[in-house]
């Protein structure tokens, strides 16, 4: 009973699919594979990656620190991953792309003044070098270092999972032998508990590619939700454009999806199902 009611309903949907003039599938096809839209594709794939190899080394200190027994260093990770996952990833995009009027201009160098120089009787300027905040933070920039900043606080937690999943056997051994605590987090702990990590490590790494749509609205205007919003704006066929967004996100996520399951493979051999 239950397969016959799944398989009616299925057959409804790919009944809506065909006949609703509403998808408008000839034009989909035509403008979503446009040179603007593949270079929004590709912007979308470069943002992930550049935020994950950043947060996933932002997680790893942070997940460290978190772990540590000085309490003004573990206090310092728990403020930065309490922050970043507060805020939604969209605001943080949002704020960072508008850094630029808080600071101007971004100053270098040694943290006094020319007045208290003078004072010790010093001259010059501490200043090594500055930028224009609003030159060097550009769309991009801002988006991708507010993702990365997020994400790094999600995985602090995932790896602080990980190193606490480790048998703390494996830690009392490691220093009756003599090992330092670094080396003994670089060299047992962590390579244990990556088979803890990987997992959420990929959900996370999908979850981020699907993130990158929130670029448009820093905006990043080679984003690729940006150029498929853009075709339907300017055509004033929305709904179709945004059907394309959603075949785009899920063609690239499911790319990742099967990376994601040859990786856990490789990780867990060894270890009973």
């Amino acid at each position: 009973m239950a397969t016959a009611v799944i398989a009616v309903l299925v057959a409804m949907f790919v009944h809506m699919l065909v006949t609703n003039d509403a998808f408008q599938w000839r034009f989909m096809v035509r403008n979503m594979f446009t040179p603007p839209v593949i270079e929004g594709a590709r912007t979308a794939i470069v943002a992930t990656v550049v935020s994950m190899v950043i947060g996933v080394a932002l997680g790893v200190v942070f997940a460290v620190m978190r772990l540590s027994p000085n309490p003004v260093i573990s206090s310092v990770a728990w403020v930065y991953t309490w922050f970043f996952r507060a805020v939604p990833r969209l605001v943080l995009a949002i704020l960072f792309g508008n850094l630029g009027i808080l600071y101007a201009r971004m100053e270098f160098g040694l943290p006094f003044d020319t007045q208290l120089m003078r004072l010790v009787g010093l001259h010059g300027d501490t200043k090594v070098f500055g930028l224009d905040a609003r030159t060097a933070l550009t769309g991009f920039v801002a988006g991708v270092l507010a993702l990365a900043l997020s994400e790094g606080a999600y995985m602090a937690e995932i790896v602080r999972a990980g190193i606490l999943a480790v048998d703390k056997g494996q830690t009392e051994a490691a220093h009756a032998l003599g090992m330092s605590r670094g080396l003994t987090m670089r060299r047992i702990v962590l390579p244990q508990a990556m088979r803890v990590i990987v997992p959420p490590t990929g959900n996370e790494t999908i979850a981020m590619l699907k993130d990158t749509a929130v670029l448009a609205f820093v905006p990043v205007t080679n984003e690729l939700l940006f150029q498929l919003r853009a075709v339907g704006s300017r055509t004033f066929r929305v709904f179709p454009m945004l059907v394309a967004a959603c075949l785009w996100y899920a063609a690239l996520t499911s790319v990742l999806m099967v990376g994601q399951h040859f990786l856990e493979k490789r990780f867990s051999r060894g270890v009973a199902r």
